[in-house]
């Protein structure tokens, strides 16, 4: 009789013979097949052989010639039924078995026996009977076989909004083929009627939750419902699926709610006929705007005519279809962007970008882009900070007019910083104070027992402000070191010029300055961390 396990894996044959017990050990292959003489010594301990030599056993698993060698007397072949190990993976969510091989006319390995060992290591769930079986009718000895899978958790899936409008209007103007720009019909505006539908809301689907072999169950993570952009002007359905306007208006996305905004309409000039305009949505003007005057306006501000020496404020946009003639006194402030036909003369303050065909002699802030295009696309004279872009055909101008332009920095975050540590030093002070009360206070009654109705309020009092005081100055503290990441990044500025930049003209991108001597077509600026470098377009 012999005892062979799968060749490939051991490499090794014991042998039952008349005239004694041999070991035949075949030579090696590879990695596969070499033999460790504790693993043979090992299983002849195992087999329960009586009298085996061990200097042989040595000699012959040193040789490997595939000799057999007699390493005992003759005896009896030792019945050995087969044996079954159970182990799951790290993850719980597998499981195998291992079965060793029988010797000498042992039994093979039993569905109750297998069944047993997983349930032994805690292996209780998920296992396949089916596998099982298939491996009782056809056993593989010393190969770690797959008997148990667990299922996983399936998350849940969110909820989403299906939006029925253009919550995104494109506000570029229109280039025409004689190259003017078209800033009357940019259909700038998304109109909407009464109870018309304007989104809608998918439901979340919900998680199918698991189990892994040892029984847990694993849960999974349940789909969240959409948050509902409702703002102002709108108004849900009773099953809370569908949003509808509740007005004829505007419709505008404000921090990720829409709104419908009516809009107010100016027929002529805003003059002392009209006084000043503040309104909540959007301001329409068919006539000009005179000198003196204000309109703010919680969405945009539209003119057709001329804007004079006066005050524009809007939430959104700017849009002059003919321009700014400021003389000084006029302002333009916009939390989005301002296009116009040209700016001169004025105060700009635009949170996105500045589209024109010249900009003259103004102080601009602008926290994106200028874009100046058309036929002149003209910036000369005053200051433009700007924080990513400038694109014009022409820089300064031929006489050499004083031109300032600062890129990489948006000035709105300065400005911010600036005031963020001016409350800082302010909110120290006070909490220094607030510490100092607590302190006395606190001492006072440690002396005295106990504190009067007055000096408990003022404990009281002091305790809250340290802790407003602390709070506040965590959080501006984190702004101030998001604004400086953000203000890091500011070599990233580009000047392109379309056309000529003339001298006069004192350029800063980043923290590098340059000054232009001489004239320059066709080219870009941009900053390498020390200099400003010209590169083509």
């Amino acid at each position: 009789m012999t005892d062979q396990g799968i060749q490939q894996m051991k490499s090794y044959e014991i042998t039952y013979q008349e005239d004694g017990v041999f070991l035949t050990v075949y030579p090696p292959v590879g990695y596969l097949n070499k033999v460790n003489q504790n693993e043979v010594l090992n299983h002849i301990a195992k087999k329960g052989i009586q009298g085996y030599n061990a200097s042989v056993i040595a000699e012959a698993i040193k040789r490997r010639d595939g000799k057999p060698v007699k390493i005992a007397e003759a005896q009896p072949e030792k019945k050995l039924d087969s044996t079954v190990d159970a182990f799951a993976s790290d993850d719980k969510m597998q499981a195998f078995i291992t079965a060793s091989q029988p010797q000498g006319g042992g039994s093979g390995p039993t569905f109750e026996m297998i069944v047993r060992a997983l349930h032994d290591k805690g292996i209780v769930a998920c296992i396949n009977e089916g596998r099982i079986r298939e491996f009782v009718d056809n056993p593989v000895y010393g190969v770690p076989v797959l008997v148990a899978e667990g299922v996983p958790a399936v998350n849940g899936k969110n909820g989403s909004l299906n939006y029925l409008v253009d919550i995104h209007k494109d506000r570029k103007p229109i280039i025409m083929e004689d190259g003017t720009v078209n800033y009357k019909d940019m259909n700038l505006i998304e109109n909407i009627t009464k109870d018309q539908k304007l989104v809608e809301v998918i439901p979340p689907v919900p998680g199918k939750n698991g189990m892994n072999v040892v029984g847990t169950e694993l849960k999974a993570l349940e789909g969240r419902p959409a948050v509902i952009p409702r703002g102002r002007g709108v108004y849900l359905n009773p099953e809370g699926t569908e949003l509808f306007a509740e007005i004829d208006g505007q419709l505008r996305l404000v921090d990720g709610k829409i709104n419908i905004y009516s809009v107010y309409e100016v027929p002529a000039d805003v003059d002392n006929s009209t006084g000043n305009i503040r309104f909540i949505g959007n301001v329409s003007v068919r006539g000009n705007v005179l000198s003196g005057f204000e309109i703010e306006a919680g969405g945009d501000i539209e003119v057709d005519g001329v804007v004079e020496g006066a005050r524009l404020r809007a939430a959104g946009n700017i849009i002059l279809k003919r321009g700014m003639v400021g003389g000084g006194k006029g302002e333009l402030i916009a939390g989005g962007d301002i296009i116009a036909k040209f700016v001169e003369n004025s105060k700009v303050d635009v949170g996105g970008d500045l589209r024109a065909e010249a900009v003259m002699h103004c102080d601009v802030k602008c926290g994106k882009s200028i874009i100046l295009g058309g036929r002149k696309g003209l910036l000369v004279g005053g200051l433009a900070r700007v924080g990513k872009l400038v694109e014009v055909k022409y820089l300064g101008n031929q006489m050499f007019t004083t031109t300032v332009v600062e890129v990489g920095f948006d000035p709105h975050l300065r400005e911010r910083m600036k005031f963020l540590r001016t409350e800082i030093t302010s909110m120290e002070e006070g909490l220094t104070k607030a510490n100092q009360a607590i302190t006395l206070l606190n001492k006072i009654k440690t002396n005295t027992g106990e504190l009067s109705l007055e000096k408990r309020e003022l404990l009281a009092k002091s305790t809250r402000t340290k802790f407003y005081y602390e709070n506040k100055l965590m959080e501006y503290k984190k702004e101030i070191a998001d604004i400086e990441e953000k203000l890091q990044h500011g070599a990233s500025g580009r000047i392109k010029v379309l056309g000529s930049v003339y001298p006069g003209v004192r350029v800063a991108i980043g923290n590098a300055m340059l000054y232009i001597k001489e004239e320059a077509k066709y080219c870009s600026m941009y900053s390498d961390g020390a200099d400003i470098r010209f590169a083509s377009l």
